[in-house]
């Protein structure tokens, strides 16, 4: 029988988490509980492609999920709340219309219909106030899933709009520390270019190279490259790998000295892929 997964580093999905994809390149998640009727959201930037898919799929919205304020993560939220009557679960620290159950870090809950325990972690970096959810598992797979949002991506990292390099990367460090196994669930469709950054400040890893070549075969043919997995990320994500020699001895290039510290690495890795072509 043919392998149906042929990809090493992009993990088989979940069978009940489902892309929806939308705007330019976002990816909504559509979680599924067990009976098949109800489903929660992650970061709905706008209603109608989530719409769509409930119909699809005859699903009842019983939560949303929100990991920080960005419009296009919580662009759909008012319409979708309004017409389902359901939780929005989101982060204490921010501002966000329409957030009916404000999380901090450490906090648990449970989304109806799904029968899943998230747990929150605060992760700020890209804003003040971003969570991400964690559960140890979901459904029928036993591995664990995390929804980050915008602070860890397949191959890459978010911007730093309003927190400070060594806010983010403690965020890494903590979401580095979760089971090996963990599906991660970012919201953006950036791997090929956060790749082709990647093997400019690590030019010698023979695993990134056969991670950008799967990555640029499966967007060719129309794959999503998420979710990626922990385990993929400590491999090959130089937001992860600063203590590696061939990406500080790159920084230091950059810099004209030794780097001082992980987070200086950190930082001018940052402001590199900032402006990276």
């Amino acid at each position: 029988m043919p392998d149906r997964h042929p990809w090493l580093h992009c993990p088989p999905a979940h069978p009940q988490i489902e892309a929806i994809p939308a705007l330019r390149d976002n990816y909504f998640w559509l979680i599924a509980g067990p009976d098949g009727r109800a489903a929660a959201v992650v970061d709905p930037g706008e209603a109608a492609p989530v719409q769509a898919a409930l119909a699809a799929h005859n699903y009842t919205l019983g939560a949303i999920l929100l990991t920080h304020h960005h419009g296009d993560h919580v662009g759909g939220v008012a319409e979708l709340a309004r017409q389902w009557d359901c939780e929005v679960f989101g982060p204490a620290t921010e501002a966000i219309a329409g957030v009916t159950v404000p999380l901090s870090d450490g906090s648990t809950i449970t989304p109806a219909g799904l029968g899943t325990t998230f747990q929150v972690i605060d992760v700020p970096g890209h804003t003040r106030g971003h969570i991400a959810y964690f559960a140890a598992s979901h459904g029928r797979d036993a591995r664990p899933v995390l929804f980050c949002g915008d602070t860890l991506f397949a191959g890459g990292c978010g911007r730093i709009f309003e927190g400070t390099p060594e806010q983010l990367l403690a965020s890494l460090d903590r979401l580095a520390g979760l089971p090996e196994d963990t599906l991660v669930y970012c919201a953006h469709e950036y791997t090929v270019s956060n790749l082709r950054f990647a093997l400019a400040a690590e030019p010698g890893s023979a695993e990134l190279g056969a991670r950008n070549d799967e990555a640029l075969r499966m967007r060719a043919a129309g794959i999503a490259t998420v979710p990626t997995s922990i385990a993929v990320e400590r491999r090959t994500n130089p937001f992860l790998r600063c203590e590696e020699d061939e990406i500080r001895d790159t920084v230091a290039t950059r810099l004209g000295r030794a780097p001082r510290s992980r987070v200086e690495i950190f930082a001018e890795l940052r402001a590199w892929k900032n402006q990276f072509a």
